[in-house]
């Protein structure tokens, strides 16, 4: 699924086909997850092969890689230039583009601060199946702030989210919602939260969640389109007779949620703000004509 015998990785300065980039088993990222990455993808557009907001996600990379004292000695720019380089050397278009940064060889818990940089890129179409999610709300809940920085995107706190998914599956449903350690609504296994009521937006605020980069361009496009939003906290009983709920993020772009639990949503999903924002976002990503304006948070 994601390579083959000619695909080519940019691993430490060089280019190489993936079947001969290797990292060792004692990597303290392997064992402990202090690795830390990024999901990008890049889209065919009028104006050639176009990545969505290149430079806001190696900014977070690398504030991803402050965080746990790694230091990645690779500019935002030189970045970007090496992930157009990618897709290029793999005749890739339509793509998803995984950075992903770890240490070396070393089984202490001392912090390790010398990067590997490794770059690759796959043909990847939907993250989930057609239709509308059914979410679970989970047992599981974010990982409390006071206990790591839940705001970079490091490898070892996505267990939390393999285990959410999982469990979530197991009974029937298609992902977790998982809750902050105050019972408020915090986002998805790997995407954030929408909540339409009132004919409005509700999302959680920062905080307790990973802000997306997709989060922040569907806020854009709420402002362009006079639609409200309210960053605040909610919980989840506050969803009953709600008008409908999506997700957002890289790997499942604008995502209708069907139900949570129990709990269907009292307006058919095409007269929803998601659906119109739906089509906005692939409009936007397609011509790349991405709108500047100020969100406003009520």
């Amino acid at each position: 699924m994601y390579y083959d015998n000619e695909t080519v990785t940019y691993l430490n300065g060089k280019w190489q086909l993936a079947t001969d980039s290797q990292a060792g088993l004692y990597q303290q990222t392997f064992h402990y997850g202090n690795g830390v990455f990024e999901g990008i993808r890049s889209y065919a557009t009028n104006h050639g092969t176009q990545i969505l907001r290149a430079e806001a996600h190696y900014e977070r990379l690398l504030y991803s890689a402050k965080t746990m004292h790694i230091d990645i000695n690779h500019s935002v720019e030189e970045l970007v230039e090496l992930s157009y380089q990618l897709l290029a050397k793999n005749n890739l278009q339509n793509a998803y583009i995984r950075p992903f940064v770890y240490t070396d060889e070393m089984l202490g818990l001392q912090a390790n601060s010398q990067a590997n940089v490794f770059i690759c890129a796959w043909d990847w179409g939907q993250y989930f199946d057609a239709g509308a999610l059914k979410l679970k709300v989970s047992p599981y809940c974010r990982p409390d702030p006071r206990s790591c920085h839940v705001d970079a995107k490091v490898s070892g706190h996505y267990v939390n989210s393999i285990l959410a998914m999982k469990d979530a599956q197991v009974d029937g449903f298609d992902d977790a919602l998982l809750l902050d350690q105050n019972g408020n609504v915090a986002e998805a296994s790997g995407a954030n939260f929408f909540l339409q009521k009132d004919d409005a937006l509700y999302t959680p605020p920062k905080g307790h969640i990973l802000p997306g980069i997709t989060r922040t361009i569907v806020m854009e496009l709420c402002a362009a389109n006079g639609i409200t939003v309210h960053e605040k906290f909610f919980k989840p009983e506050e969803i009953v007779n709600a008008q409908g709920a999506f997700l957002t993020g890289t790997a499942v772009e604008v995502k209708a949620v069907g139900t949570v639990g129990a709990h269907e949503f009292t307006t058919p999903w095409e007269e929803t703000f998601g659906a119109l924002l739906k089509n906005k976002f692939e409009k936007l990503v397609r011509n790349q004509k991405v709108n500047d304006k100020k969100f406003r948070v009520a």
